[in-house]
């Protein structure tokens, strides 16, 4: 699949000039412009080359790590399951935790339940003790 650098790189431009920051916390899933990245990074899709994202850490308002988040389900140290209450199954993918600046945040999705929330910090705190 060829991927469209430059279109990514202008809407990047215009992402950078938004001025009006929102308010997110953590535990809450938002549609978040990742972006057009190399290899086997997670890239978004669409006219905002967005996905869906967990905020996982916020660090004050305008940035946060957040965590990518996939429908293709797989296990390993690398994968937690989140619920949104919805029945649909999602992974987020630990490996790709990132910090993100709050103007690349699109719309809330949810937010996941506290017992969910706590699993995963656990699946981080095991990953970074590898």
């Amino acid at each position: 699949m060829q991927k469209d650098f430059q279109k990514w790189h202008k809407t990047k431009e215009e992402i950078d000039n938004v001025s009006v920051r929102i308010f997110f916390h953590e535990r809450e899933v938002w549609w978040c412009s990742i972006g057009v990245n190399v290899g086997f990074e997670q890239d978004g899709r669409g006219e905002r080359f967005a996905r869906p994202v967990l905020v996982f850490k916020k660090f004050n308002n305008e940035v946060c790590w957040a965590i990518p988040i996939s429908t293709k389900i797989k296990k390993g140290k690398f994968y937690a399951p989140i619920e949104l209450e919805d029945g649909m199954l999602r992974v987020v993918i630990i490996s790709q935790l990132r910090l993100v600046d709050a103007r690349r945040l699109i719309k809330k999705i949810g937010t996941i339940p506290e017992g969910n929330y706590e699993l995963i910090q656990k699946a981080v705190i095991n990953l970074c003790s590898l």
